[in-house]
């Protein structure tokens, strides 16, 4: 599948079948998010996988949706901002969180491209995540992903409605 395809076709998933993901397949998607660029190459991140059921329904009090328990492997994407780059000068603006944003996304597209759905959170309440994963300092959790096989006869895949070329581009 060509890349254009994929991301056409990729979409959130909020219905997941209980059946479990095979680890390959996890560290095939794991793999693609530590290939990730990030500034000066400092790789800021750090991926939790939580496949323990126990677990995934504590962490669902950080982000109360029924359907999220549904699905068998839930990764969370923290940011290190021990080792993040900071640009110099009058802002010191923190790279981490954009870093750690693009890990994600090649989450969402290798699960994508192997047949899993992901659906990605950030509507969560981070006091509660870092508490379950008992997250030191420096971590801050970004976003979580709910990853498993789509129950079809319960997912819908919404027509994707995006601006035109037009109104997001601006040609100097």
């Amino acid at each position: 599948m060509k890349l254009k395809e994929l991301i056409e076709s990729r979409y959130s998933v909020r219905a997941y079948l209980s059946r479990a993901v095979e680890e390959d397949k996890i560290n095939y998607i794991l793999e693609c998010a530590r290939l990730a660029p990030s500034a000066c190459n400092n790789q800021p991140w750090k991926f939790f996988i939580i496949r323990n059921q126990s677990v995934i329904s504590c962490i669902q009090e950080s982000y109360n949706r029924e359907w999220f328990k549904s699905a068998p492997v839930h990764i969370v994407v923290c940011k290190d901002s021990s080792i993040s780059w900071k640009r110099a000068g009058s802002d010191n603006k923190d790279f981490g969180d954009v870093d750690a944003a693009i890990a994600a996304e090649h989450i969402c597209l290798a699960a994508a491209g192997i047949g899993l759905g992901t659906c990605w959170i950030c509507n969560f309440k981070p006091d509660v995540l870092t508490g379950v994963l008992n997250l030191s300092p420096n971590l801050e959790p970004i976003a979580i992903f709910p990853l498993g096989y789509i129950d079809m006869d319960k997912s819908i895949s919404p027509e994707k409605k995006r601006k035109s070329l037009s109104e997001i581009t601006e040609w100097i």
